[in-house]
């Protein structure tokens, strides 16, 4: 036999006997691991089914109403009582009928007529228990039991790059539950509306627009971080939310004794900033409220807080503008004590007050 022949058989036998065992090793693979392996690919493939935002929407929604007012408003020229209607959003934070809101949504409260809108479509009138055009917050109640509630988060925890999912009635009801998403755009903002300067709002670029007001801003465990309250019209992109830390001490006070009652700590005040701009002087102090007045007995003056002063830190919480000091009021009821921090001719004195 020639040498190439020799080869040939060779190379062929070499071919045959490889096929053989590719056949035996393939007869030899359990069925029971080709079977696992098809159910780990089955398996990945229908996770793609369900993201982030499906289980956002799913969890949250239920518990997100809209809110329809009536007002009578008699500021016109001819000082005629026109109606007017109002439209927003809000959400459940107690099953026995309890709902967050904004104040601007109820019209500061001063509305005839308001009405719910819940998930499954069912309408019921409620009543404004409190509203507060400072905060821009407000709290419906309606008679109604065992509703979904939303699950609150801890807005102290929310950081800038965070997924921010806001869900409302944008433009009115014809677009109810609608879902937007973004992130975190800032956090401590400050914005001056028609109402007040809000100060410690949470910035996002998710797409905030009229009626979804009141509405909840979401994170990607679908827990409440913050209150959708306004936007810039000025730019794309400009949301603000009121951090949902600031409303909880209001809504459990109103769901024990069915209202809220806001301390005072009996000073008139100004931010350091328009104190200087306006007189020329130059505090010593760099951000806070300066003390213009102590109204006599208060828990102000009976703590030892004089005109002059400058308020720089309640409790834990560092003041630099009245909106600060107000909103920082929230956290305390009636008996209560905490520390006042105060700039004194350039000393920091330390101040126990009681409420």
């Amino acid at each position: 036999m020639k040498k190439g022949s020799v080869i040939l058989m060779c190379i062929i036998s070499s071919l045959i006997s490889s096929s053989i065992t590719l056949l035996a090793v393939k007869n030899d693979i359990p069925k029971d691991t080709v079977k696992e392996q098809t159910e780990i690919s089955e398996n990945i493939d229908s996770s793609k089914d369900k993201n982030i935002y499906h289980a956002v929407s799913d969890k949250a929604m239920p518990s997100v109403v809209g809110i329809t007012t009536i007002s009578i408003n008699e500021n016109n020229i001819f000082n005629i009582p026109t109606q007017s209607q109002g439209v927003g959003s809000g959400f459940i934070v107690d099953k026995n009928g309890y709902i967050v809101t904004n104040s601007h949504v109820v019209n500061d409260g001063e509305v005839v007529e308001v009405n719910v809108v819940f998930n499954d479509g069912e309408t019921t009138k409620g009543k404004v228990l409190w509203s507060d055009p400072q905060l821009d917050l407000a709290v419906v109640k309606v008679n109604k039991t065992g509703l979904p509630v939303s699950d609150l988060g801890d807005s102290d925890k929310v950081r800038t790059g965070d997924i921010a999912i806001a869900i409302g009635n944008p433009l009115g009801l014809e677009f109810q539950k609608t879902v937007t998403q973004g992130i975190i755009s800032g956090m401590d903002r400050s914005i001056t509306t028609e109402n007040s300067n809000m100060t410690g709002l949470i910035q996002t670029d998710a797409s905030i627009n009229p009626g979804n007001s009141g509405g909840p801003l979401l994170n990607e465990d679908g827990e409440v971080i913050g209150i959708n309250t306004a936007k810039v019209s000025e730019a794309e992109g400009l949301g603000f939310s009121i951090p949902i830390n600031t409303v909880k001490p209001i809504v459990e006070q109103i769901i024990k004794k069915g209202s809220f009652e806001k301390v005072t700590l009996g000073v008139k005040g100004f931010d350091v900033s328009v104190f200087e701009s306006a007189t020329g002087t130059d505090l010593e102090a760099e951000n806070g409220v300066y003390i213009a007045e102590v109204v006599t007995n208060t828990p102000a003056q009976k703590a030892g807080i004089n005109a002059g002063d400058v308020i720089v830190k309640i409790g834990d919480i560092d003041v630099e503008t009245m909106s600060d000091l107000n909103k920082a009021l929230y956290n305390y009821s009636l008996g209560q004590e905490t520390e006042i921090v105060l700039n004194r001719g350039g000393k920091e004195v330390k101040l126990k007050v009681r409420f």
